[in-house]
């Protein structure tokens, strides 16, 4: 029994150890985009960082050229010749993962299926170099395949990757997209105009870290209306399978560019984590110990975060100081959940709440306070209270229309908006 005890521990000492390492690399790939936003220095700050984690031989990173449909070798560390080929889109692991959009990890090339052999055994002749084992995924940012990130032989004695090196892979790939897609925006947006301000730059790449919202039955839909170009505010959501749903929502204290980095640090955190951290109070304290590192005094972040179990008709929340959402059920009638730590970014080392609540046949709207603070010409907030009005107003809305339809009705009643204006509504399926 002692045994047991004592290996269990040691095994989650190292899984926390290694989930702070990962932490380390997350957080080092968004640092060094936000001080460059060179495409080639994002690009070899990625591969730098990724074969170090992944522990691989060589990797390389490949682009797709629209215009031509090939991808373009743009990257690549310890294996040479590559920036002389093109190859076409079909071509080996790599078109598989971006059709499959999905990473892909061959354990042995020579065991594997014959187009594939062959295709890495032409690529090694072009290239002086044997591949034994390939991990390959795709890049994906706002839905947008950018290209691939391509991991060639483990630095172990079989030279093989295994499914954890899969998944891990996956997870970075996620940072590195988006950093690649902000610095490709960057740099298109500042050859269109040599002149334009850096906060239009950031207005737009903040934009691109809201999640979309879906056509299909999806129990989840947002909105942000910046004040002005840029917002301090965020929302997130996704899909993590089985039937569950994980979302968030932040508001960063103050306006202007420090704000809205603050706000891209925080999202791109959150985005991450999300996907493998399915503790909600976890998740938080991570996410303010990283945030109290950095955070100038006198900032913080309020922030909403959940999961919403579809197959149990459960809700698990904590919240850091953000507004209480709304909770409309099928009677009309509404609830709220007010349990709050302190705002990310105040103090190290906070411990948060998990609650679990009961949520079927039921709306809740999760909000910033831009929303109950909006003044009508005679300088009347709307509050919670008359937020609920326009809530019933339009509940029998689709989900994918009834925020874009209440934020219309809200300004064209002739309230002034002064801050960020963001909601997001989960419904019960």
């Amino acid at each position: 029994m002692f045994f047991k005890l004592g290996k269990s521990k040691k095994e989650e000492t190292e899984k926390n150890s290694q989930l702070n390492v990962d932490l380390e690399i997350i957080t080092k790939m968004n640092q060094e985009f936000a001080i460059s936003l060179d495409l080639n220095d994002t690009l070899q700050t990625a591969l730098q960082v990724i074969i170090k984690r992944i522990n691989a031989q060589a990797a390389n990173i490949f682009l797709i050229n629209e215009k031509r449909k090939k991808f373009e070798c743009i990257a690549s560390l310890h294996q040479n010749y590559l920036d002389e080929y093109e190859l076409d889109l079909k071509d080996g692991v790599m078109g598989k993962a971006v059709e499959q959009r999905k990473c892909i990890r061959v354990g042995n090339v020579r065991k594997d299926v014959r187009e594939i052999a062959e295709f890495y055994f032409d690529l090694d002749n072009k290239t002086n170099f044997t591949t034994y084992s390939v991990l390959c995924s795709p890049l994906i940012a706002a839905n947008e395949c950018l290209g691939v990130i391509h991991c060639l032989n483990k630095k172990t004695n079989d030279k093989l990757f295994v499914e954890d090196d899969r998944k891990l892979l996956e997870t970075l790939s996620a940072p590195a997209a988006l950093a690649i897609r902000n610095a490709k925006m960057a740099k298109e947006m500042i050859e269109k105009n040599k002149i334009q301000k850096e906060v239009e730059i950031v207005g737009e790449i903040q934009r691109s870290l809201l999640s979309k919202n879906k056509k299909d039955n999806f129990p989840i839909a947002g909105i942000n209306i910046p004040a002005k170009v840029v917002s301090g505010d965020f929302y997130n959501f996704s899909d993590l399978g089985d039937g569950i749903y994980g979302f968030g929502v932040a508001d960063v204290s103050g306006k202007g560019i420090k704000s809205s980095l603050l706000m891209s640090k925080a999202s791109s955190l959150y985005r991450c984590l999300s996907k493998t951290i399915y503790s909600t109070s976890e998740l938080l304290m991570i996410l303010n110990n990283e945030i109290y590192e950095t955070i100038s005094r006198g900032m913080f972040v309020t922030m909403l975060i959940g999961i919403y179990d579809s197959n149990k008709k459960e809700l698990k929340m904590s919240s850091a100081g953000h507004e209480p959402p709304l909770i409309l059920n099928q009677d009309g009638n509404f609830s709220t959940f007010d349990d709050a730590g302190p705002p990310l970014g105040i103090m190290a080392k906070t411990k948060y709440n998990e609650s679990i609540l009961s949520f079927d046949k039921s709306s809740m709207y999760v909000f910033t306070d831009g929303i109950t603070e909006i003044k009508s010409p005679k300088g009347n907030m709307l509050g919670s209270e008359g937020f609920k009005d326009y809530i019933k107003k339009f509940q029998s809305n689709n989900i994918n229309e009834r925020l874009k339809i209440m934020i219309d009705d809200i300004l064209n009643a002739g309230n002034i908006q002064k801050d960020d204006l963001t909601i997001l509504v989960v419904e019960s399926l």
